[in-house]
């Protein structure tokens, strides 16, 4: 079985026991692959922290830390708190001792000695030996204090700092001081406390809510910045289909339901995310997502930076659907990417839906539209009973716009990626000739094809 084939089926296993909730399942596959961080807005009782959890499952040797935030929620809680007695004179904080073989080996040693004392004789030669032991440790100990003088450190266990992945619900009622560590965290997987900083190795947190911030309030505009570092969000709702909801409640009576039946490894993970990263970006695909880009923006805000960061999500659903270079398709992932607030939903679906399910399509009916809108200003001109000289001019004016289209339709043949998309180009090609043909009909010109006329300039 291949790693997609491991991550298709942990998607599925998932699907098994979370009804109507393929979007989000597929969202936290894909945050995983990516190290994105995702947001779940939904009522409560819709399964949302249920579902990441429940995917975390089929992760083995991945730690998660999961934390229910309110405004009494502060950082020792999510980050560790400074170890009081590694800022003790003479204290050595408990990780460079872990860490240190040289103190590790006296400390076994003389754990051997003690733990045999009972079965030594009682002579001075026997206490000797213990002495020198353990005036040994205390020596070495002492360098390492001398080493370590008064350095802080933070007791991490179980905390962000040590968990793969994180679940935060209810994140916006953090607290200020809790804010702006989360800030850092989400974006640059750090920490800092007592002026050192801290490496966070978290590969995707994710944060659940039923309500997003107003952000027209100024007292929830602080929170604008941490609800942007969430790049993907996905909206959950109740089960609609009723069959659905039974068949649930059915496997929850039979004691079935949430099994895990397939895992992948945590170092299998990260294979997966290195697959992903390799999967090929066209430049077809770039130019796409700018005309994406484009269209959203005059309806909505879209930051240059989502533009910019919005190829590993393309890859990584180019990868689960087994392709090995991203097509127009899979940019219907960003679907969950580019909306900022819910009612932005819709436009991004119906402009992902127009110019990524049959992308070549819609160029096609522009440059025709463009094409059209020439000849009716060309017919215009025809029939205002103008004079020679107009008509020579119109016909002119037509024949240059009408060869900037024929060259932008050989773009696009150049870009045709099948046989179908190859065909719409031609077809276009035909109408362009067509138009063409009939103006010099209309105005007596010796009929040039497009071809040869952009061939003169």
């Amino acid at each position: 079985m291949t790693l997609r084939d491991k991550m298709l089926a942990v998607i599925a296993d998932t699907n098994d026991s979370v009804a109507e909730r393929e979007e989000l399942v597929e969202m936290i596959a894909i945050a995983l692959l990516t190290r994105k961080n995702l947001f779940v807005l939904g009522e409560p009782g819709q399964a949302k922290s249920y579902a990441i959890n429940l995917f975390r499952r089929h992760i083995t040797g991945a730690r998660q830390f999961e934390r229910l935030l309110s405004k009494q929620s502060d950082e020792e809680q999510l980050f560790g708190r400074v170890d009081l007695a590694s800022l003790l004179p003479g204290s050595v904080p408990p990780t460079v001792l872990e860490q240190d073989a040289t103190y590790q080996n006296q400390r076994f040693n003389l754990r051997v000695l003690v733990e045999g004392i009972g079965s030594m004789k009682d002579e001075p030669a026997t206490w000797e030996k213990l002495k020198s032991g353990t005036e040994k440790l205390e020596l070495y100990r002492a360098a390492l204090s001398a080493l370590h003088k008064s350095e802080p450190t933070v007791q991490t266990a179980g905390k962000i700092p040590e968990a793969d992945i994180v679940l935060l619900d209810e994140i916006f009622k953090c607290n200020d001081g809790v804010l702006n560590s989360l800030l850092t965290a989400l974006n640059e997987r750090k920490y800092t406390n007592e002026g050192r900083t801290y490496p966070i190795p978290v590969i995707s947190f994710f944060a659940a809510s039923n309500e997003i911030p107003n952000f027209n309030d100024p007292q929830e505009k602080i929170l604008e910045a941490l609800y942007d570092r969430l790049e993907l969000k996905v909206v959950t709702a109740n089960m609609e289909d009723r069959d659905t909801r039974l068949a649930v409640l059915k496997t929850k009576q039979a004691g079935t339901f949430g099994q895990v039946t397939v895992t992948i490894t945590l170092e299998e993970l990260r294979q997966m995310q290195q697959e992903v990263a390799s999967i090929l970006v066209p430049d077809a695909i770039n130019e796409l997502a700018d005309d994406i880009l484009c269209e959203l923006r005059k309806d909505m805000a879209v930051s240059d930076r989502k533009y910019l960061g919005y190829y590993p999500i393309a890859q990584a659903k180019a990868w689960l659907s087994g392709h090995d270079k991203v097509e127009s398709c899979d940019l219907l992932a960003l679907k969950n990417y580019l909306w900022r607030l819910p009612s932005d939903c819709e436009k991004v679906e119906a402009v992902l839906t127009r110019l990524c399910v049959n992308p070549m399509q819609d160029k096609v009916n522009n440059i025709r539209g463009m094409a059209l809108e020439s000849q009716e200003e060309f017919d215009a001109a025809l029939g205002d009973g103008s004079k020679a000289d107009t008509v020579r001019k119109a016909f002119i004016k037509l024949r240059g716009e009408l060869t900037h289209l024929y060259q932008m339709q050989c773009s696009l043949r150049t870009a045709a990626q099948s046989d179908g998309e190859t065909a719409l180009v031609d077809d276009l090609l035909a109408d362009l000739e067509k138009i063409s043909r009939k103006a010099h009909e209309q105005t007596h010109f010796t009929y040039t094809t497009l071809e040869e006329i952009a061939a003169l300039n």
